[in-house]
């Protein structure tokens, strides 16, 4: 995906510069871009504008007209504020108009001769100012002349990036040369483990994989060509596993057919093994064969009907029985609409091994070069970092002294790239590289500011790094780090034009006083605070999770993550806990309000629906920043899964709520009556409605004592932690 460049710039060298050109795009005025446009240019506030903006709902291809007919707000706006009317109409006028023109990522067109003898061309406004065609794709398409698509395919990179991290480590590998008959790969891949495998990482492949449990490269070449609508509603994906394991017998329906059908079982997955049928039963040469697939392409009756005369006589006329080779064209025919060609889906299926060998082999790498790829995308990368723990990688955070700028492989763990940082660029993240290769480790907040090129150095990126935990190495807190990154910068940036001028350090004297720079003396920030900057900067949590502290209630009382929930089968309850990512409301054409969330675990994200029903009831929920606890029903369908939300509340008043008794293991010979007097204090100061129930653990009893009766407490984490201080974590615990 990063080098489509290189081949564009190939072809242009190959065919002529004059022949061959990237094809133009147009961007049209769409529903809130058109508001901000139009808003800017009639000189209205920047808040008010968005305000306005943010009430058209996130539809795809909504109209000014639609937003107004579903958001009653939108309405009301307008005909209160006169301004707000005029911004509207204007917006009407000028929505869906084309506002600006943009290069195709991909399309390319190559002329036989200069692409002036055929459509106008347009130099784009960008830095490098190419040429391109001012025709859109279509329109190209409708002249005659030849587009080309060339698709950055992410996997590739994926792989470039980890055989490099191998070759780092001083092992060599070839892709090109791997045996295609590796069993650990083919347990990886039988295990349905396969997230980050090309092609193989849906929920409905993962399933299909493991009731397959390939085991030669020609299962998986079949399984990719299989997966798709039509195969899957005919039964044919079935029909091929139960062969394959046996339950089902195989039919080669003649002993010609046997090497074109061994290795699918006898089932005709491909278009390619028609033609060689055609040839060994019919005589049909290879191109008249190639006639016959393309009937089947066409799926036309009066062609398949032409191509079964011949396809019948000229088996007969081979001394094969007439209703047998009728029974076979009938199953040709059946399979016409369903045919793949091999070619495409053995090169699909040797990239998709060659990921789940690097996987199977050497899963850091792999992990590592996936984490870069996705670094942009903070759901891929929450995945990846489910998938890592899973597999047992440990991810550590990001660190000025430790990380590279991709993620990298240290030790038995993977690091934290400083490129994966918001607001830190490529630029930055080399002259941090650079410095520290040259000066070493960075040892103070301040000796950073100082070593790194100073014109890569701005607060914003700095700051980032910080609250990313990039720092924590420089022995510094990360509140105390903040509150005195301005004044460090200022220090320094005064000592570099000091020097510039001559006078030496500002800091003179024996010591360098710079480098004892006074901090500040301020709190750290509370766990929260620090997690929730740790995703701000990253999209995700890295050093914990707001969740962990609920791990023994999530594990009592819930059934279900986004992990489980992305491979579930068939509609469920299911019950659920995670952080509220996104909540977008609207209004139903009956006038009432409902929403669609996004909610967060530690495995990914869920999206669910709250019809207006229940949004009535739980609508003030939806702004916390809190755990929740969700129950619903799951629902699937070919678009996903979604979980139809029927309840929602706040996770830390789920568990009170839904506490039975507190239960505390003891042992009074050993813990003596201090204890004992110590967890009575306890309980008396949290007072509520949870009942108390002792197990008293002696040599030769065991005895249970409920004090209900004389104490009954709110079941609090703190009341949890401070019993587990006195008789041991373990001892403690909510039914």
């Amino acid at each position: 995906m990063d080098r489509r460049d290189e081949v564009i710039r190939y072809v242009q060298e190959k065919y002529g510069s004059d022949n061959v050109c990237q094809i133009i795009t147009f961007g049209s005025m769409l529903a809130k871009g058109v508001l901000r446009d139009v808003g800017r240019v009639m000189d209205m506030a920047y808040g008010e504008v968005d305000r306005i903006a943010k009430l058209v709902p996130n539809e795809l291809k909504i109209t000014l007209d639609d937003a107004l007919r579903k958001e009653p707000r939108l309405k009301e706006a307008a005909a209160r504020e006169p301004k707000i009317q005029k911004l509207m109409d204007t917006a009407r006028h000028l929505e869906g108009n084309i506002r600006h023109a943009g290069t195709h990522a991909a399309g390319v067109v190559i002329a036989p001769s200069k692409l002036t003898n055929f459509l106008p061309l347009y130099k784009s406004t960008g830095s490098g100012g190419e040429l391109v065609t001012q025709f859109d794709m279509k329109d190209v398409e409708g002249l005659g002349l030849l587009k080309m698509d060339f698709l950055g395919l992410k996997t590739l990179t994926v792989l470039d990036r980890a055989v490099k991290l191998i070759h780092g480590l001083g092992e060599e590998i070839d892709l090109e040369t791997l045996a295609l008959d590796d069993a650990k790969t083919y347990q990886l891949l039988s295990s349905g483990r396969t997230t980050g495998i090309f092609q193989l990482e849906s929920r409905g492949i993962r399933e299909y994989l493991r009731k397959l449990a390939p085991s030669a490269f020609e299962d998986l070449i079949a399984m990719v060509a299989l997966y798709r609508p039509g195969p899957l509603n005919s039964g044919m994906v079935d029909t091929f596993i139960n062969r394959k394991q046996g339950r089902e017998e195989i039919n080669c329906y003649f002993d010609e057919l046997k090497p074109i059908l061994e290795s699918t079982y006898g089932v005709m997955v491909y278009q390619e093994q028609v033609m060689q049928i055609s040839a060994a039963l019919s005589g049909f040469s290879l191109g008249r064969a190639d006639v016959l697939r393309k009937a089947m392409g066409k799926k036309s009756p009066e062609l398949m009907a032409e191509q079964k005369r011949d396809f019948v006589d000229g088996a007969v006329d081979r001394k094969k029985d007439r209703k047998k080779v009728e029974h076979l064209w009938d199953q040709i025919q059946q399979f016409a609409g369903y045919g793949f060609n091999k070619s495409h889906s053995a090169a699909y299926a040797l990239i998709a091994y060659q990921t789940a060998y690097l996987k199977a082999h050497y899963p850091r790498e792999f992990m590592a070069a996936l984490l870069t790829c996705d670094r942009d995308n903070a759901d891929k990368v929450i995945k990846d970092i489910a998938e890592c723990r899973e597999m047992g990688i440990f991810v550590q955070p990001p660190d000025l002294n430790a990380s590279e700028k991709d993620f990298t492989v240290e030790g038995t763990s993977i690091r934290f790239g400083l490129a994966a940082i918001k607001n830190v660029g490529e630029g930055m993240v080399d002259a941090i590289l650079e410095s520290r290769s040259a000066d070493g480790p960075f040892g103070s907040l301040v000796e950073f500011c100082r070593s790194v090129d100073h014109k890569q150095l701005n607060r914003r990126a700095v700051e980032s790094l910080i609250k990313a935990g990039a720092a924590d190495s420089l022995n510094v807190g990360r509140a105390q780090a903040v509150a005195a990154l301005e004044a460090v910068m200022e220090a320094t940036a005064r000592e570099r034009k000091s020097v510039a001028a001559g006078q030496g350090s500002l800091f003179s004297g024996e010591d360098d006083s710079l480098a004892a720079f006074p901090l500040p003396d301020v709190p750290e920030w509370a766990d929260k605070d620090r997690l929730g900057f740790e995703r701000d900067v990253l999209g995700f949590y890295v050093s914990g999770h707001p969740l962990s502290d609920f791990e023994s209630v999530i594990r009592r009382f819930t059934n279900m993550d986004s992990r489980k929930l992305g491979e579930i089968e068939s509609s469920r309850k299911v019950r659920m806990a995670g952080l509220i990512r996104s909540c977008k409301a609207r209004t139903t054409r009956a006038g009432k309000r409902m929403a669609t969330l996004l909610v967060e675990d530690q495995d990914g994200t869920a999206d669910m629906t709250m019809f207006p029903q229940v949004f009535e009831q739980y609508y003030q929920v939806l702004d916390t920043e809190e755990p929740v606890f969700i129950e619903g029903n799951a629902e699937v369908s070919d678009d996903g899964i979604q979980v139809l939300i029927q309840s929602i509340g706040l996770l830390s008043e789920w568990k009170k709520n839904n506490t039975k008794r507190l239960v505390l293991q003891i042992h009074p010979e050993e813990q003596g009556f201090s204890c004992l007097s110590a967890v009575r204090d306890c309980l008396a100061r949290y007072p509520g409605d949870c009942p108390v129930s002792l197990f008293l653990h002696f040599d030769d009893r065991e005895v249970e004592i409920s004090v209900g009766s004389s104490f009954v407490v709110e079941p609090t984490d703190e009341l949890s932690a401070e019993l587990g201080s006195l008789v041991g974590a373990e001892a403690v615990y909510f039914e």
